[in-house]
């Protein structure tokens, strides 16, 4: 794993992709919010970047679209998404796609916010070609199927009907429902042995069955794992906080990054850890 502040400090020309997931964005971080924003700055500078992939929980709780595009005009113009918004469309007028993928914590995301800064809501899972090798993208909370409580949840709440119960809820009742179930999965995953909340090795060797690597975020633990069969398994980081207490904090996150290889001018993938120092 290369470590590095800037994606524009390593070989800005050979980036062509970068894959990021777990921002978990709020307005009560205002931190995480400032290193995406520095993210997207390098990728303005990548010349030859052609895609920007959030592989979900882009942010910390969504709870419909209209969470922001039902804002007035004097309302947007100091929230704290609007920011970002502006820039991603920036990027997206440079030619990069920018491609969302649902978590588990923003789910209702739709494509109507998506539209407001040109990306587009792809669902998992997502097949990438990198070089000549096929890559899955995906979430990764539905491999973690020995948490069995979980994954019945999961069912339940991407049902298509149950989306549509609760964006037909008022704006204030999802706000509350949201907060209520937030506050039991902390509960009880507090309760829960620690590999439970992690992937199951027959789910991830039957979803490497067609393919050649898996990429997923979600369990919070960073690694490159190689199966029996030299296929691999790469797990994005979240993007946190360190050394809050100190005089420079600094957000620290583990990406993904396709760059072109000199020697044989193919695509490789790599992972690599952004950092970020709080100003």
């Amino acid at each position: 794993m290369q470590i590095f502040n800037h994606l524009i400090t390593t070989r800005p020309h050979e980036v062509r992709q970068v894959l990021i997931s777990d921002l978990h964005l709020s307005p009560e971080e205002p931190a995480l919010v400032q290193a995406f924003l520095a993210l997207l700055d390098d990728c303005l500078a990548l010349p030859a970047l052609k895609r920007l992939f959030i592989l979900g929980d882009w942010f910390e709780v969504w709870v419909g679209d209209d969470t922001y595009l039902s804002l007035s005009d004097d309302e947007l113009s100091v929230h704290w998404l609007t920011p970002l918004i502006a820039k991603l469309k920036k990027l997206r007028i440079a030619g990069c796609e920018i491609l969302v993928m649902h978590g588990n914590r923003d789910f209702l995301l739709g494509q109507p916010f998506c539209n407001l800064f040109g990306g587009e809501l792809i669902y998992e899972p997502y097949t990438l070609l990198i070089g000549a090798q096929t890559y899955r993208l995906e979430h990764g909370d539905a491999l973690c199927i020995d948490d069995k409580k979980y994954q019945l949840f999961r069912k339940v709440m991407r049902n298509r009907f149950t989306k549509w119960y609760l964006l037909n809820k008022s704006l204030e009742k999802r706000l509350i429902i949201a907060d209520n179930m937030r506050k039991k999965s902390q509960q009880s995953n507090a309760n829960k042995a620690t590999h439970i909340m992690d992937v199951n090795k027959d789910a991830v060797d039957k979803v490497l069955y067609d393919n050649d690597a898996l990429l997923h975020g979600h369990t919070h633990r960073p690694d490159i794992h190689q199966t029996t069969d030299n296929k691999i398994r790469y797990v994005l980081g979240d993007w946190r906080l360190l050394d809050s207490d100190t005089r420079q904090p600094k957000v620290n996150a583990v990406i993904g990054a396709v760059v072109e290889e000199n020697v044989n001018n193919d695509d490789e993938f790599r992972l690599v850890e952004f950092q970020y120092l709080v100003r």
